[in-house]
This record gives C-alpha cells, sequence and structure tokens, in this order.
C-alpha cells in the first residue's frame, strides 16, 4: 500500500509540475462551459440533463489525454525498467498511476460543480438526477482512465496509446447506436456493453446496482490487462 500511495503521489503531483493538468482542465472546463450554457439560455426550464449528456463525450478525449503518458513515457524513457530493482510490485505501479489519473479526473469534474450551483439561481434545480448523474460520470470516468492506462500499457508510443484509447473509448460509448444494424442475437450484448446504457439510469437520478458492478468489472479487466503487460516485460 505504501508503494502505491508513493506512486500516486508522485504522478498526481507531476500533473501540476507541468502544464499538463492545467491545460487539458482549462481546455475541458471551457468547453463544458461553451456547450452547456450556450444551449441552456434557450431551453425553458432549468436542467443539467444537457450536461450530463455532454460531458462523457468529452471524456472520450479527456481520459486518453492525461493517461497516454503514464506507461508509454515509462517505456520510452527506459525508466520502467528500473522498477525492476526497487521494490514496487507491478500492481503497485498499476493501482498507483490509475488513481493519479482518477484523481485528476475527479478533479475536473468537482470543478464543474459551480456550473450547477451558477444555473440554480435560474428555477429550482432538481439535485436528486444532479447527484446522480455526477455519480455516474465518475464511474464512467473510472472506466476511460482504465481504457486509456491499458492503452498506454501496450506500447511506448504516446500519440498511439492516445488514439487507440480514443477509438475504444468511443466504441464503447457509442456501441449502442449500431443496435439497429446488428443481428437480433447481438443486439442485447452491444446494449449491455454501452456506457451510455448504463450511465442512463444514473443521468435521471437513480444508480442501478447492475450499473456499478459493469463498470467496476469493466476497470478490473482493464487493469488486469495492463498489469500483465506490465509483468510481460520481465518474461522479455
Amino acid at each position: 500500500m505504501g508503494a502505491m500511495l508513493a506512486i500516486w503521489r508522485r504522478e498526481f503531483r507531476s500533473y501540476f509540475n507541468s502544464p499538463v493538468a492545467y491545460f487539458v482542465i482549462t481546455v475541458f472546463l471551457a468547453l463544458v462551459g461553451i456547450m452547456f450554457f450556450v444551449p441552456f439560455f434557450a431551453q425553458d426550464r432549468v436542467s443539467m440533463r444537457s450536461f450530463f449528456s455532454l460531458v462523457p463525450f468529452l471524456f472520450v478525449f479527456f481520459a486518453p489525454a492525461i493517461t497516454m503518458r503514464l506507461i508509454a513515457e515509462e517505456r520510452r524513457s527506459g525508466t520502467l525498467e528500473l522498477l525492476i530493482t526497487m521494490p514496487v510490485r507491478d500492481v503497485d505501479v498499476i493501482l498507483g498511476k490509475y488513481a493519479a489519473a482518477l484523481s485528476l479526473l475527479v478533479v475536473a469534474l468537482l470543478l464543474t460543480v459551480p456550473y450547477a450551483i451558477t444555473i440554480s439561481f435560474f428555477g429550482s434545480l432538481d439535485w436528486g438526477p444532479v447527484l446522480g448523474g455526477y455519480l455516474g460520470l465518475l464511474f464512467m470516468g473510472a472506466a476511460f482512465i482504465a481504457i486509456g492506462l491499458m492503452t498506454s500499457s501496450w506500447n511506448e508510443n504516446q500519440i498511439v496509446a492516445f488514439i487507440v484509447a480514443l477509438f475504444i473509448s468511443m466504441l464503447f460509448l457509442m456501441v449502442d447506436r449500431f443496435i439497429v444494424f446488428l443481428p437480433n442475437s447481438l443486439a442485447p450484448w452491444a446494449e449491455y456493453l454501452s456506457f451510455t446504457s448504463h450511465f442512463s439510469n444514473a443521468a435521471r437520478g437513480m444508480m442501478d446496482s447492475r450499473d456499478v458492478i459493469f463498470y467496476l468489472s469493466f476497470v478490473l479487466l482493464c487493469l488486469f490487462l495492463a498489469f500483465r503487460s506490465l509483468e510481460s516485460r520481465r518474461w522479455r
């Protein structure tokens, strides 16, 4: 646990010791603000529904951007090999880096809370769906971060890691849109694997335990694959 926390602190601090965190979070908040508030004033009710439909698509870009360097950069610079000689387990590396990226995503989400507070002054805002939506975004974001870490562990090229994570993330976000083109036998699987379908209940203020289990299982699978990829360096 101590090694994992040390890696988490190092990685989380490194985000803010460079322009990465400031740039990514600023762009994220700016896009959310513009794309949420412009249509908000055109509607006749106070709601965060458009916010919760927008953020998952931004996560598709945000998560790969903050995870692409986590292991790929270690591979490129050769520092990953130094971990072999240190009393650090591969699982500590994976969990520490994952926790750091997830912490940055949580910071970005918390910085959007003033948006909800702001629109509450324009009318009666139902906070139930808002809290449920934020909880759903946290679980969905955790899954996107896991995808990004997994693809970062596959190679030493950050750009390749970003593109692959972007593609996989978009696939799981949008797979339910292709149900009409799939055979009836595959349609239920496409709906089950869709992040959007598991997020819809949370956006309405109802977090189903089945959705939580899905996201946690997905995260564990991605982290396991990242662990196996990291462990494979010992076989070479």
